[in-house]
């Protein structure tokens, strides 16, 4: 039986199908300035490459920021409880997720099921989300993708202080008026990212096993300044860990249908 999952957040929207208990196929999109675009477009893309129609979807459940404006979704589930679930299923040891997406950051605590047990959230701001992320690749003229590799390159990481994001970006560039390096810089905005995320996971406790999902987790310095100020391995997905939100939507809605 064939049900999706559909994540629509801040940054990016994406769609997972499952089938029978299988990933069948993803997508991932910028988001449009409405959100049910982006939801269709996204779920539309996910279709064309399993080669399968609208019709057969037996159910779909809705997550992300703009879960409510998903016009197919047949329910919608907080992307919490998504990615707690979705992270477990890929990774049943699981009981720390830490998702950091495009406009906050969540420390999410599951038990061996794969239920959510507590959160914490930090949504008020942009210092330690995607946006923060994405504002500093900018200043720096960069892709956001570059950064993580940029700062591997870094032989002396320059603190940056500013705790507002905008703050933070007059800081960068004034060091980088002042003769530092892109790689230093990109190290202090790695640092600074990961030292904000970990003092959100200190309010309550890093279970092991912890898994980083969203968009972030695909920056290996900040999950390498992460690792280290954690003091615990982040354990790595073998899929993409921008869609586990969307996966856990679909597997939300296998069990509506059903499935196990």
């Amino acid at each position: 039986m064939l049900v999706a999952g559909c994540d629509v957040g801040s940054l990016t929207a994406k769609a997972v199908l499952l089938e029978d208990g299988r990933i069948l196929s993803h997508e991932v999109r910028r988001v449009k300035p409405r959100p049910e675009l982006s939801a269709r477009e996204v779920m539309e893309e996910a279709l064309r490459k399993a080669g399968r129609r609208w019709e057969e979807v037996a159910y779909c459940v809705g997550t992300g920021y703009g879960r409510v404006r998903i016009p197919f979704a047949g329910e919608n589930v907080s992307e919490i409880s998504c990615h707690g679930k979705g992270a477990h299923w890929l990774l049943p040891s699981v009981r720390t997720v830490i998702d950091i997406g495009g406009q906050d950051c969540k420390v999410i605590r599951v038990d061996g099921e794969g239920r959510l047990l507590n959160f914490v959230m930090n949504d008020k701001c942009a210092a330690g989300t995607g946006r923060f992320l994405e504002l500093m690749a900018k200043t720096l003229g960069v892709g956001v993708e570059e950064l993580g590799r940029l700062s591997l390159s870094s032989r002396r990481p320059i603190p940056i202080t500013n705790v507002c994001a905008v703050y933070a970006q007059s800081e960068v560039l004034s060091q980088l008026a002042e003769g530092a390096s892109a790689e230093d810089v990109a190290a202090g905005v790695n640092q600074a990212m990961a030292a904000r995320v970990k003092a959100l996971a200190s309010r309550m406790g890093v279970e092991r096993e912890v898994v980083l999902s969203g968009g972030v987790a695909k920056n290996v310095g900040v999950v390498r300044y992460l690792e280290e100020m954690l003091g615990v391995p982040l354990l790595r997905l073998d899929f993409d860990p921008q869609l586990v939100g969307a996966l856990g939507a679909a597997l939300f809605a296998r069990q509506k249908v059903g499935g196990s």
